[in-house]
């Protein structure tokens, strides 16, 4: 799993994948939210702590939790742009830095994946209200102080951007990850008073970008200790009877060895239509891995922001917890 190259060559899903291509898209989800506990021994559930936020898990958030406070200071994304050399280009990249952002203060980083088509712009819309979700959070106590990083994932050195859902398309994003550890995260280290170590470094993402944080994830273990996906999308691993979803790992590979996160979660929507069943497809087989996650499932929520902010106000309440 150490050489990335193969993700150059492997074909993958994509997020607006019909729904005969998902499977067996009018299976359901689990009724719950939940922690889904499969660890070989006991020991290893002590180590990860991953149960003690079961517990506060929410389907929807509390009313208010997305709007503006009296008196209180929401940062904004800033724009900026790095060298990729994984795609010989100038890439854009949108930064949030907490209020009172001290250069003498190192802050944990956690980067988040847009989907299928979109760009790094996707997540710092005034709809999905990311800054004010986190910003109320820390006011309250429930979330800590971090670095939030919103890249633009379709890497590919002959297209700047997505034209189309075809393979040479869908291989542009399984490339990210390779610009993630060689080019964007070094420049996010350089640039910015970043914590280092998988303690301090989370990802999460939606649809395509939630299947690339999961490849990026299991394939990176060292790297990042939270790991989370809302919708993800089909073709982590193959599909069966789908020629456009080989997958980008075998479903034995979603498993891990020393580097077991302190959570991964996995939230979907069981009407969302895009993805089918393919977040509990991934459920089913770390159960069969003998793996922990976290799940959590909305009834009525889309394949859009509207699910992503229940996803962000559970994840944001987990990540780099002491």
């Amino acid at each position: 799993m150490k050489n990335r190259i193969f993700a150059m060559i492997t074909a993958s899903a994509i997020a607006s994948v019909t729904l005969s291509a998902c499977g067996n898209a009018g299976a359901e989800y689990p009724a719950d939210t939940s922690l889904v506990i499969q660890s070989e021994t006991t020991q290893v559930q002590e180590d990860i702590g991953m149960e003690k936020y079961a517990d506060i898990i929410t389907e929807l958030p509390p009313e208010g939790y997305d709007q503006e406070r009296a008196g209180v200071t929401y940062p904004d994304f800033q724009k900026y742009s790095y060298y990729s050399h994984t795609a010989e280009r100038e890439t854009n990249v949108n930064v949030l830095l907490p209020s009172g952002y001290s250069e003498d203060k190192e802050y944990p980083v956690l980067y988040i994946l847009h989907g299928f088509w979109d760009n790094e712009d996707w997540m710092a819309r005034d709809i999905v209200s990311l800054s004010r979700i986190l910003t109320n959070l820390q006011q309250d106590g429930e979330a800590e102080e971090m670095i939030v990083v919103l890249p633009y994932i379709f890497c590919s050195k002959d297209m700047p951007y997505c034209t189309g859902m075809d393979l040479a398309n869908c291989l542009a994003y399984d490339n990210f990850i390779n610009d993630m550890t060689t080019d964007l995260m070094p420049f996010i280290e350089e640039n910015f008073s970043a914590a280092k170590g998988r303690e301090n470094t989370a990802i999460t993402g939606f649809s395509m970008g939630g299947r690339e944080s999961l490849f990026i994830g299991f394939s990176y273990p060292e790297l990042f200790g939270y790991i989370g996906a809302v919708c993800p999308a089909p073709g982590l691993v193959p599909v069966s009877g789908s020629a456009m979803h080989p997958g980008q790992m075998q479903p034995e590979e979603m498993k891990f060895t020393e580097d077991k996160p302190y959570v991964l979660l996995i939230s979907s929507s069981r009407s969302d239509s895009v993805v089918g069943d393919s977040p509990d497809s991934y459920r089913d087989i770390l159960t069969e891995n003998g793996e922990e996650y976290l799940s959590h499932v909305m009834a009525s929520t889309g394949h859009d922001h509207s699910s992503v902010k229940p996803h962000l106000y559970n994840y944001f309440r987990m990540i780099f917890k002491k």
